[in-house]
């Protein structure tokens, strides 16, 4: 038998560690642990013979912290501290200090204008604290993966500075770099030199600042991964109004009991999950089920929490509570479907792996070489140090980040925003797309569609009727009336002796006339006969998806109101940009069939890839079923029911016009409830994708160029400064080249 838990994990600095760790728990007997980077999370399954405090043991054996989540720990319970403790803030505060004190460091280096009598120890004032304390993350990070025999690009950076720092100190002290006067000239020429008058300083301090700047970005989204679950959760009611021995009193939602009865009124939320044992309405599920037609309730119906009561008053017996709800189990789906996301490498995390042991083994070589072949001790130093500088990450530190941040900066711009660099792997490969329904190839909005009068009637005075008898009722679908008529100009009239018929509809006077709207249940009660015209406006109607109301006065059928969800009349183009790109489009929705097929059919969607009648949990199964057969998923969606949905895909796209839960589980979001905008957010990401790419290429050629320069002794500073600003200001380049990125809407 084995047992789940979940570690919240501590001290990871990139996905390496996170492969470090999950290699050391899988290597317990019986140990299956999957540790996700971007949660700072480790889902474990283990054995009885494997304790928890063993896991533990296991993680700070790594080099990490790990701990077991508290029993009382929730969104509510943990929401103000962690408001109040940033864990960015220190790492934002380490950056703008060594920005600050970096700049005149680096100007002064590079500008001999700038070089008064004594700039080199303003220079090493400034650096130092840069190199110590604002590199201080990347010296603690080296240190760990040093202890377990590892090494990250946070070794190479660490190695770097202080190795600038260490020869910049040896230089001013011992050397001729102190020397009052002394002038790093601006030439471009190569010619060895012992290294006694030149000072690193620019260098260590640049890099640290534009790596902190790297980390920065990073440890922001990184930082978001978590709000989906915490918004997910807090959707439901906080308090509930519980009638206990004949009295109704107000309580918090964690104190309602299995049995308990509590009031729901109009517009409110229900608490949880329950039996209806009195009254009856319209709820309003599409958050949940993505069913856009609200569904009628009565006595012995179930509920489910966090749906809304848009009718009547309900009273409600809740059947489960706390983590049994349909809600927190959601809850779980959006945490496992993130937990199981693919762990991805960042390019230059899976090159350092080779590239740091490399450069660090070279800068040995070449020490020993000058050494051995009588350079002297200064010159062999110089030429190890050069080494390690030059090879040091500067453009590699920009290569993301400024990709990035033009490219998420130019989506923003056009309303699409991107939520990390691990997001534009999946643009690329991605080449099916999964749509819901309701709210993203539609509006998500009922509306009246059609206004079908029997023969001989006046169209507009049958809505006229049924609006002004509608006008008195708070339903859903009284609503879209009302708002039809108004936009078709028709007034509403007094009413007298309004009647809401629960389920059913409404009845009253209309100027003398005694008015019935609703189903054609309500109008056989009252013996009035749908005629075989109306009867087919009817089927017509429930066959493209809407949902048909008759009106009827004076004991005659007059028409047929059809109300429904509309298209957004961007899908179809959308669409058919989508396939443009090369995706396969599905339809996915919870609506019944003949509505999902009819919508398909409007927007450009194969019949054969419509999927309707789905519940959350299907969502997911089926984005899973698409993943089994080889395909790679992106999922566009809107609602809470989407959201695990999302998370599970490769690619969760959310409409920004849906909820909060929904956007925070997605990989991009498009804000604009245009669906044309998701074609707009996969062609800027593949670009962003690609640039990131470039710009890694061409870092890394010109650390793998320099460096043999560095170890033939050929490199003054100021050949290395200009050649790290060279290769920065190229990226810096490249990546602005995105701001001219245009959509195709």
């Amino acid at each position: 038998m084995t047992t789940s838990i979940e570690l919240d994990i501590s001290g990871m600095t990139c996905a390496s560690c996170a492969n470090r760790i999950e290699r050391k728990l899988n290597k317990l007997d019986g140990v299956t642990a999957t540790v996700n980077y971007a949660t700072e999370k480790a889902r474990v399954e283990f054995p009885e013979t494997v304790s928890p405090d063993d896991l533990l043991t296991t993680v700070q054996s790594a080099g990490y912290a790990a701990r077991l989540p508290r029993v009382d720990e929730s969104p509510s319970a943990t929401g103000e501290s962690e408001e109040e403790v940033d864990p960015t803030r220190s790492l934002r505060d380490r950056l703008v200090i060594s920005a600050v004190l970096s700049v005149p460091v680096i100007a002064m280096a590079m500008v001999p204008a700038l070089q008064f009598t004594y700039w080199q120890w303003a220079s090493l004032v400034l650096a130092a604290p840069v190199v110590v304390w604002g590199a201080w993350p990347f010296h603690r990070a080296a240190w760990v993966n040093l202890r377990h025999g590892a090494t990250t690009m946070d070794t190479l950076v660490s190695v770097g500075t202080l190795a600038a720092l260490g020869w910049s100190l040896y230089a001013l002290f011992l050397g001729t770099a102190g020397t009052p006067g002394m002038k790093h000239p601006f030439e471009l020429t190569v010619g060895r030199t012992d290294g006694a008058g030149n000072i690193y300083l620019e260098a260590a301090a640049g890099v640290t600042t534009f790596i902190l700047a790297g980390r920065y970005a990073e440890a922001r989204a990184k930082r978001r991964s978590g709000a989906a679950l915490r918004a997910l959760l807090e959707m439901g009611a906080k308090d509930v109004a519980v009638v206990r021995d004949g009295v109704e009193t107000r309580i918090p939602v964690s104190q309602l009991a299995v049995g308990d009865e509590f009031v729901v009124r109009p517009g409110e939320k229900i608490a949880t999950d329950g039996i209806v044992v009195e009254g009856s309405s319209a709820v309003d599920a599409s958050m949940l089920t993505g069913e856009s037609v609200p569904v009628e309730v009565g006595v012995d119906d179930a509920v489910v929490g966090a749906t809304v009561n848009s009718g009547g008053r309900l009273l409600v017996r809740a059947t489960r509570v706390g983590g049994d709800t349909q809600l927190a189990q959601m809850a779980r789906l959006v945490e496992d479907a993130q937990n199981g996301k693919a762990q991805v490498q960042r390019l230059a995390d899976r090159i350092s792996g080779i590239f740091v042991p490399i450069v660090i083994a070279l800068a040995v070589g070449t020490l020993g070489f000058w050494i051995g072949t009588g350079g002297g001790w200064a010159a062999a130093f110089t030429a190890a140090v050069a080494v390690l500088i030059i090879a040091c990450p500067c453009a590699l530190g920009l290569a993301t980040p400024t990709a990035l941040m033009v490219g998420t900066g130019r989506g923003a711009q056009l309303g699409i925003l991107i939520k990390g660099p691990e997001v534009l792997e999946s643009t690329r490969r991605i080449d099916t797309i999964v749509l819901d329904k309701t709210g993203t190839v539609t509006t998500g909005e009922m509306s009246l569609r059609d206004v079908v009068a029997a023969t001989g009637e006046d169209a507009d005075e049958v809505l006229r009727l049924a609006a002004s008898l509608e006008d008195g009722s708070e339903h859903p679908i009284a609503r879209a009336v009302v708002a039809g008529a108004k936009e078709r100009g028709v007034g509403v009239a007094r009413v007298e002796d309004f009647t809401s018929v629960d389920g059913l509809g409404v009845q009253g006077v209309v100027d003398g006339h005694a008015v019935v709207v609703g189903r054609p249940q309500l109008l056989r009660d009252w013996s009035i006969t749908v005629g075989d015209e109306l009867e087919s406006a009817l089927t017509r109607a429930r066959a493209s998806g809407a949902t048909p109301v008759v009106v009827g006065w004076d004991g005659t059928a007059r028409g047929v109101l059809v109300v429904g969800d509309t298209v957004k009349t961007t899908s179809r183009q959308a669409i058919a940009q989508l396939r443009d790109l090369g995706l396969t489009p599905w339809l996915l929705t919870g609506d019944n069939p003949e509505a999902a097929r009819h919508v398909a059919g409007q927007v450009g969607i194969d019949a054969d890839n419509v999927i309707a009648d789905v519940m959350p949990a299907d969502k997911v199964d089926v984005v899973r079923r698409l993943q089994d057969e080889g395909r790679v998923v992106a999922m566009v969606g809107d609602g809470v029911n989407d959201a695990a949905a999302l998370a599970t895909a490769d690619l969760g796209m959310a409409m920004g016009t849906g909820t909060d839960v929904a956007i925070e589980a997605s990989d991009l979001t498009l804000v604009r409830g245009d669906l044309r905008v998701a074609p707009d957010a996969i062609r800027l990401a593949r670009r962003t994708l690609s640039t990131i790419k470039s710009n890694l290429f061409w870092a890394f050629g010109y650390n793998v160029a320099a460096i043999p320069l560095a170890m033939a002794g050929l490199l003054n500073p100021m050949i290395a400064g200009a050649a790290m600003a060279l290769s920065s200001v190229f990226v810096v380049t490249n990546s602005l080249r995105l701001k001219s990125f245009r959509p195709t809407t």
